[in-house]
């Protein structure tokens, strides 16, 4: 035993060197076990955490309370702090109005104690600096207080206590007396928690009440919905409507007999029923227009679905329309770019044809930069397609000679040929002949363009310079075809109608390379061999188009 104690005593006297932080752990892991412990609760009810604020604003949506059955408890809205301060909730008994009061006053507890509530996202809670509540049956045989006295007695230290920054919540205010004395009453208690700011809610049965809260300002009327058809209640909770008591319809629905209730309705006042229709009246426009707001909330969740699933396909359109055109751009670009390298590298041929003074160099040069500026154009044509209507109407018939404006160069010419079937419009525009079809021409004058002297005489003397043959033999095949091309051209533009390309008999390569060549050339309208005389299958008699 000795030895035990020894061993207790050393181990104690460990532990006491360890006893802050013993305690600091204590009260790190009792905090982090109270914060899981709501989080759970949060999970387990469903809840949110409220929007907090200290200037009385509370906002409910959809709020259950947690110690009823998720499953069957009827969520409610409320909302106060704004426009009045004051909620007075009137209906039939176990109509839900206390349901409503606690939950209201329970879930301001909860926030204010760091707990998620059970209601939906967007509820707005108030932290107020006290919660006072008078609400149930507390007489008592003992202290010789009746229903009246308990309740007035809880209201009495409830008037000494609050502040403006309190909430007020009151059960059957001004019940248990007559009741004309506890309507008065209670209107003036409800007037001075007004006065001095406080944020309360009071159930009543009082009509006299209902009538104070539909005049007086900051006070706001609310009711527990009734089904008259079943007469059971929906416990509902309606703002801006006052509720009947439905005191007949409950006592009907208990067994009370019909002779009885009948008795009861002619003790009724006129102005009491009166009353009683307004309000029936107003349930019954309310439960319409939640209907009607109901359907318009539908309609327009649908509209701003349509409307975004627009936007979207709009903003993709645009972006795709971008993307293509900044690749059409760039592409162009790139051509463009390409075409001047590749001239320069002609005209750098061409020079140095001039210098070595080689006829045949230099009219390949010539032709392969015709081909080649050609061939550019069409594929900038081809890449940026012009958009621009403003130039007007594409001409339904052209013929030689009409001045045309080409869109896509920015260019006037003069067309050359009436179009092909393809629409195709061979047009000269400066030195160059282009292939342009019709869709990118518009007409600058009617008529056929009057050539001026300049131009005349360089054709006439064209005309005189050039023959009606040309000699291909000795020339490789290459070579040929771009004689053949430029002496084409030449003669097309000279007017001439028949010429005649010499190739020689030979193996027959040359004879072969210029028919294909003759195939498909814009200015060929026929060709054929030689006839006896002419010289035989050792030329080719081309016929030009006019």
């Amino acid at each position: 035993s000795v030895e035990i104690e020894r061993i207790l005593a050393e181990l104690t006297a460990e532990v006491a060197l360890i006893t802050h932080q013993l305690f600091v752990n204590q009260k790190t892991i009792g905090e982090i076990d109270f914060l899981f412990a709501k989080a759970r609760l949060a999970v387990k009810q469903d809840a949110v955490i409220p929007e907090l604020n200290d200037v009385g604003i509370i906002k409910i949506e959809k709020g259950r309370h947690p110690l009823l059955n998720p499953d069957t408890v009827v969520p409610i809205t409320a909302d106060l702090g704004q426009d009045y301060t004051t909620l007075v909730i009137t209906g039939p008994n176990t109509g839900g109005k206390t349901v409503s009061l606690k939950t209201i006053g329970l879930f301001c507890a909860m926030a204010a104690s760091g707990l998620a509530i059970p209601a939906a996202e967007g509820s707005e809670i108030c932290i107020f600096d006290c919660l006072f509540a008078d609400i149930g049956d507390e007489q008592s045989i003992e202290q010789s207080l009746s229903t009246f006295s308990s309740h007035m007695t809880n209201i009495v230290y409830i008037l000494n206590n609050m502040t403006s920054k309190s909430l007020v919540l009151l059960d059957e205010l001004g019940a248990g007396t007559d009741p004309t004395e506890g309507a008065a009453l209670a209107i003036a208690i409800l007037k001075h928690i007004k006065q001095v700011g406080a944020v309360c809610i009071a159930t009543t049965h009082y009509s006299e009440i209902k009538m104070y809260a539909l005049s007086a300002e900051g006070v706001e009327n609310a009711s527990c919905e009734f089904d008259i058809n079943s007469l059971r209640p929906t416990y509902r909770l309606l703002t801006g409507i006052p509720g009947k008591s439905n005191a007949f319809a409950i006592s009907k629905r208990l067994g009370l007999p019909d002779y009885i209730i009948k008795s009861a309705g002619e003790h009724l006042t006129e102005e009491s029923i009166r009353f009683e229709d307004v309000i029936s009246d107003l349930e019954k426009n309310k439960k319409k227009t939640e209907q009607e707001l109901t359907k318009a909330n539908v309609y327009l969740r649908e509209i701003e679905d349509l409307k975004a699933q627009i936007e979207l396909q709009k903003d993709k359109l645009e972006q795709v329309k971008t993307k293509i055109t900044d690749r059409a751009q760039l592409q162009a670009k790139q051509i463009v770019e390409q075409a001047k390298q590749q001239s320069e590298i002609l005209i750098k041929q061409i020079k140095q044809a001039q210098k070595e003074k080689d006829q045949k160099a230099q009219n390949a040069a010539i032709n392969e930069v015709r081909k080649q500026l050609n061939e550019n154009i069409r594929q900038v044509h081809k890449t940026v397609k012009p958009q621009n209507t403003e130039h007007g109407e594409a001409p339904k018939s052209l013929i030689p000679g009409n001045a045309v404006y080409l869109i896509d160069l920015q260019q006037n010419g003069t067309v050359l040929s009436a179009p092909k079937n393809d629409g195709t419009v061979v047009v000269i525009v400066g030195v160059l002949k282009i292939n342009s079809h019709i869709s990118n021409l518009r007409l600058i004058d009617s008529g056929p363009v009057k050539v001026n002297p300049s131009s005349s005489s360089h054709r006439s003397q064209k005309t005189e310079n050039l023959k009606s043959e040309i000699d291909l033999r000795g020339n490789t095949l290459d070579e040929a075809l771009l004689l053949t091309e430029k002496y084409l051209d030449d003669s097309f533009l000279s007017s001439l109608k028949i010429v005649t390309i010499i190739h020689g008999k030979g193996t027959g390569v040359l004879r072969k390379g210029i028919h294909n060549m003759l195939k498909r050339h814009p200015h060929v309208s026929s060709y054929r061999l030689g006839a006896f005389g002419e010289g035989d299958s050792g030329v080719t008699i081309v016929e030009l188009k006019k």
